[in-house]
């Protein structure tokens, strides 16, 4: 099976269209969560909640950030409620101004915060967000970093302290055991299997952090599918040829 995206085009009173782009597997069923109980039920908690709340998560790149921003988007969704996904990584795609208006939706989602620290209109724009927010009591708030709020060096010190008041977690890296285990779990929900050598052998000869190798697994599912084969050690050596 291959992993597809949901695109939805979310209209914003200033009439800009931000595309919203959700992967189909990236779901809270397909989020291994190692020592993070903690995180995922604080999330669940808060996406039950019928009123406004706030949640800031970081970890290292590639650590889940935004396979967890985009479960919590789908959960919402599959409500038929209004979700918005802002990644600032790819923020010179639109502008600040596409924040506007988002204070009217049941879940806002801002990824990868430390993309625009010492950018003074997108530090503003969140800082504006952040208080319609508060003020509506109506929209839950989820943003993920790279650092707690406080280490994130904003320029704008209103903003560094709004994001520093509510729930902070660290998102906790997986073990190389966890990580197999992440890995199988994917290949499962996909419909097909990982053995558990071609599992460890991944992790021995790739970078370790999970958007590699889930990008890496995603690869060999199509391979397998067109050459009509099972995941093998051999087999995987001659794909990437390693």
């Amino acid at each position: 099976m291959f992993a597809r995206t949901q695109e939805v085009h979310l209209n914003t009173p200033a009439q800009l269209s931000l595309p919203l782009y959700l992967p189909d597997d990236e779901t809270f069923a397909s989020f291994y969560p190692g020592e993070n109980g903690a995180l995922l039920a604080a999330l669940q908690e808060m996406l039950s909640r019928q009123h406004g709340s706030y949640l800031y998560f970081w970890s290292r790149k590639g650590g889940g950030r935004s396979h967890l921003l985009h479960a919590a988007c789908a959960a919402l969704s599959a409500r038929t409620q209004a979700v918005g996904y802002v990644p600032l990584d790819k923020r010179t795609w639109f502008v600040p101004e596409v924040l506007e208006g988002m204070e009217q939706l049941a879940l806002v989602t801002i990824d990868n915060i430390e993309c625009i620290v010492g950018d003074p209109p997108w530090e503003m724009a969140i800082f504006n967000l952040y208080n319609r927010i508060q003020e509506t009591g109506r929209t839950r708030l989820i943003i993920s970093g790279n650092c707690p709020p406080r280490q994130l060096n904003l320029s704008l010190p209103d903003l560094a302290s709004r994001l520093d008041w509510g729930q902070i977690y660290r998102l906790q890296p997986l073990s190389d055991e966890e990580k197999g285990a992440a890995l199988q779990l994917r290949a499962k929900l996909r419909g097909f299997e990982l053995p558990e050598d071609v599992s460890r052998f991944l992790l021995k000869r790739l970078e370790r952090d999970m958007c590699t190798l889930s990008a890496t697994l995603d690869q060999l599912d199509h391979a397998s599918i067109r050459a009509q084969r099972k995941l093998t050690i051999p087999f995987v050596k001659a794909i990437l040829n390693l």
